[in-house]
């Protein structure tokens, strides 16, 4: 890659951007019961106190999903599909926190599931040692255990880390078995964090950009 000219990179960034934010303003919202319910599951990544209310990685508006992800639980629950919940969680070795500060120490209060979430209940809980669930143990077994399930409702938290890396890699998953899928990502369920150079309203569009350029169908809510 040769870096461009920084004043034409900022100009041409300013008109893509601006049309990836035209597209994003007009996503359509996809009703619940129109899913088939026996063949669709509601993952939710990392609503944990880690990354909501302490911690080094805690976010307001990480905090600001769990009404969303709440009502999206009941629903689910009234129609009877599945849930999964992952929850980060690290021992003191961890590689991740070459990248990131520790956080989400396995055992600790910051690897548990905000209570709200955790009094809706009814999900299988999967602690995760990376920022892509879909590799973990856990989820593994889960998927060989339900292939039923071809239509997954993502939310929770990052946007473009551990969000995007599930939903890529799990609608790829399907895409190598040659089988249908819908990997739907609603975006009033989705956020990440603002920290210097990650400014949070430019990573979330681009994050959720290319998670549309590889097949996941990013959704304005599930209604």
């Amino acid at each position: 890659m040769k870096l461009t000219n920084k004043n034409d990179f900022l100009n041409r960034s300013v008109k893509t951007l601006g049309e990836i934010h035209d597209m994003l303003a007009k996503l359509p919202t996809v009703e619940l019961r129109d899913l088939q319910a026996n063949q669709a599951a509601l993952v939710i990544v990392d609503m944990i106190n880690g990354f909501v209310r302490e911690g080094a990685l805690k976010s307001p508006r990480i905090e600001e999903l769990i009404p969303e992800i709440v009502e999206l639980s009941k629903m689910c629950d009234k129609l009877g599909i599945a849930k999964i919940a992952f929850a980060d969680c690290h021992t003191e070795i961890s590689p991740e926190f070459d990248s990131y500060p520790p956080h989400c120490m396995t055992g600790t209060h910051e690897s548990e599931i905000v209570d709200e979430i955790k009094e809706v209940g009814g999900y299988t809980l999967i602690p995760k040692n990376s920022t892509n669930g879909f590799l973990e143990e856990g989820f593994q077994k889960w998927l060989s255990e339900n292939r039923h399930i071809n239509t997954f409702i993502i939310t929770g938290d990052c946007t473009d880390i551990c969000v995007q890396q599930f939903s890529i890699t799990l609608k790829t998953w399907f895409n190598k078995q040659n089988m249908k899928s819908r990997i739907i990502v609603p975006v009033n369920a989705v956020e990440t964090y603002d920290l210097g150079v990650h400014d949070a309203d430019l990573v979330n569009v681009m994050a959720l950009y290319n998670m549309m350029i590889n097949g996941v169908e990013v959704v304005k809510s599930i209604v």
